[in-house]
């Protein structure tokens, strides 16, 4: 794995500084990157064609591996790099999510230590695993943390593509392990790569569920402790990256456990169970040892009684999490595929381990959606439509295997014909290419976000005007200018949040409750804010940040309206959808003319600071 690891970052930083020395055109005024995103594709997925047919003529195994991996992890920069060379901003630039990720990623660049991603005292609620990584790459590289987070997010997209694929290969034979690879990678690059972070994980489950259940069902009653380890690790990892899937995981590999205890019991007695209770054990010791590496400090702080009514995470409920997802249903490449999958994991429940540990990780997905639905009557869900990549990947895996079975057996029946291994070939190369260069087309508005969005250089990819964020790079020196203290130590109230995702200053309040820390106690935040709207004088308004319970900002970015500085913030309205209601508070900008405050207009930002007593 480590091997792996160490050629798909070659590749992909070879691939990606290549990518960056030509003046391509933006993606969504041309079809040139959209043309070479296929050539590239077509000639990954030609080398990974070639290490198969090593694979099974048994011939130069160093170099099919090399190939294997070489193709992947090139598979992974192409499909996602080249529809993005022209600009320096990941999938969806700086909006919606990607604003949040881009600021936790710009804190860990900042400095090691974990923190949370806007708020100062606070240890960090969201997993600082991928992050942190990031961080300390950017650090390493002398790059901003808004920079470094396209290459990184496609580097460990990579990376995790070949971890998946060594996997794979000790589950599986060899040359079905490239082909399940690829076809896993792929579907995750379309539906989940917007959130590297999560695809990371989504890409190895379905491997990890395979190797879970090696581990816990032994009917011979021996061996397995590797498995079982690998399980733990796994596990580990995902509580460190992102705690939704996480959980997903442990819920799969539980009923995995239960299964096999019953299994085990019936034909053994209640004492065969304990063994397998014993594994289940071990591997969740080991994952929360693991997950106390970045949970620790937060489990601390919630000992002193900090509020946590700021905790909104789970409520949202958009249309898809409000139904099942039946991908194999959808009359579309990837639907006949996953419907294949469907199909092979009934027919081989009772006589394949791979089915079953698939088809567990499948029931699994579709228990947590009914859960997620039954919450909503207590208020809250359990985020299930987030699970799709997931189910996508497991049953495109189960498809894989459907297909090369289902093949051989028809080969069979109509006699051993010469021809029809060719075929089947070409059937599956074509359908690989089609689903391959219709990827950039799924990610099409995700592209063409991070192309019209302004980067931390004040530039948009597209060349057309910049947005006020071009404006940021002068608040930045005006910051430096007037307090003399480190980014880190400075506290900005502002609801121009993707500030924060460009410069490492500490924010009073944060984007929306639902990334907001539960120790922050965002709804106190908002009604203190409001208060200090309403006040009359400055000596006031002094008096009143001084009071502050949390620490106070040292600097106030607003946007001007005529006679006062406003600030458009936001409240959680769930269960509605959008579950996000903005609002605006208006400060008179009568409470900031006073020799204790230093004001300056920036484009259109009112920049206040507190000067020193």
């Amino acid at each position: 794995m480590a091997l792996a690891a160490l050629v798909a970052i070659v590749v992909a930083a070879v691939g990606l500084f290549a990518f960056a020395q030509v003046q391509w055109p933006a993606f969504n005024a041309s079809n040139v990157t959209r043309a070479l995103t296929t050539l590239g594709q077509v000639a990954s997925i030609a080398v990974l064609g070639v290490s198969v047919y090593l694979v099974r003529a048994r011939r130069w195994p160093l170099v099919a591996k090399l190939l294997s991996w070489a193709g992947l992890s090139a598979f992974v920069t192409v499909t996602l790099g080249m529809p993005l060379a022209a600009t320096k901003l990941y999938l969806f630039g700086i909006s919606v999510d990607q604003e949040f990720r881009t600021e936790y990623l710009t804190r860990l660049t900042d400095s090691p230590a974990l923190h949370d991603m806007t708020y100062a005292d606070i240890p960090p609620f969201y997993p600082a695993g991928w992050f942190w990584i990031g961080g300390r790459t950017a650090n390493l590289l002398g790059m901003d943390g808004w920079e470094v987070f396209k290459p990184y997010a496609i580097g460990s997209l990579a990376v995790a593509a070949v971890v998946a694929l060594v996997l794979w290969n000790k589950l599986i034979r060899s040359d079905w392990a490239i082909v399940t690879a690829l076809a896993t990678v792929a579907v995750i690059l379309a539906v989940g790569s917007p959130e590297p972070y999560g695809a990371v994980i989504a890409i190895l489950i379905p491997p990890a569920l395979i190797l879970a259940w090696g581990g816990l069902h032994r009917p011979s009653r021996v061996g397995g402790w590797g498995a079982v380890v690998g399980t733990g690790i796994f596990l580990g990892i995902a509580a460190t990256f992102y705690t939704l899937y996480l959980g997903l995981a442990a819920f799969a590999v539980v009923l995995m456990a239960l299964l096999a205890a019953v299994l085990a019991v019936r034909s053994a007695g209640w004492r065969a169970a304990i063994p397998i209770a014993v594994r289940l054990a071990v591997a969740g010791a080991i994952a929360i040892v693991m997950a106390l590496v970045v949970w620790l400090p937060f489990v601390l702080d919630l000992r002193h009684g900090r509020p946590a009514n700021s905790g909104t995470a789970f409520h949202y409920l958009p249309d898809t999490g409000a139904q099942l997802a039946l991908p194999m249903l959808h009359f579309s490449l990837l639907g006949g595929l996953c419907m294949i999958g469907t199909i092979w994991l009934a027919i081989r429940a009772s006589s394949s381990r791979r089915a079953q540990a698939l088809g567990v990780g499948v029931v699994a997905i579709y228990l947590w959606s009914l859960a997620s639905m039954a919450s909503t009557a207590v208020g809250s869900t359990l985020l299930s439509f987030r699970l799709e990549p997931i189910l996508l990947a497991l049953l495109a895996a189960a498809g894989v295997f459907g297909f090369v079975e289902g093949a051989r057996a028809m080969w069979q029946v109509m006699g051993e014909p010469t021809r029809f291994k060719c075929a089947v070939i070409a059937v599956g190369v074509a359908g690989a290419i089609a689903f391959s260069q219709d990827i950039p087309h799924v990610l099409a508005p995700e592209i063409t976000t991070a192309y019209t969005d302004t980067d931390g250089d004040g530039v948009r990819a597209d060349k057309r005007p910049p947005s006020a964020v071009s404006y940021y790079a002068e608040i930045d020196k005006s910051l430096a200018d007037r307090i003399h203290r480190p980014r880190a130590d400075t506290v900005v109230l502002t609801a121009d949040t993707t500030f924060l995702s460009y410069y490492p200053y500490l924010g009073f309040q944060a984007l929306t409750s639902h990334y907001a820390n539960p120790l922050a106690d965002f709804n106190g935040r908002a009604a203190a804010i409001k208060a200090w709207s309403e006040l009359k004088t400055p000596d006031e308004l002094v008096k009143a940040l001084d009071a502050s319970k949390w620490r106070a900002p040292d600097a106030f970015l607003f946007r001007q309206s005529g006679d006062t500085y406003t600030l458009r913030l936001a409240e959680d309205v769930y269960p509605n959808d959008p579950n996000v209601r903005r609002y605006t508070v208006t400060f008179p900008k009568s409470l900031f003319d006073d020799p204790r405050f230093t004001v300056s207009q920036i484009g259109p930002f009112a920049l206040v600071t507190r000067n020193p007593s």
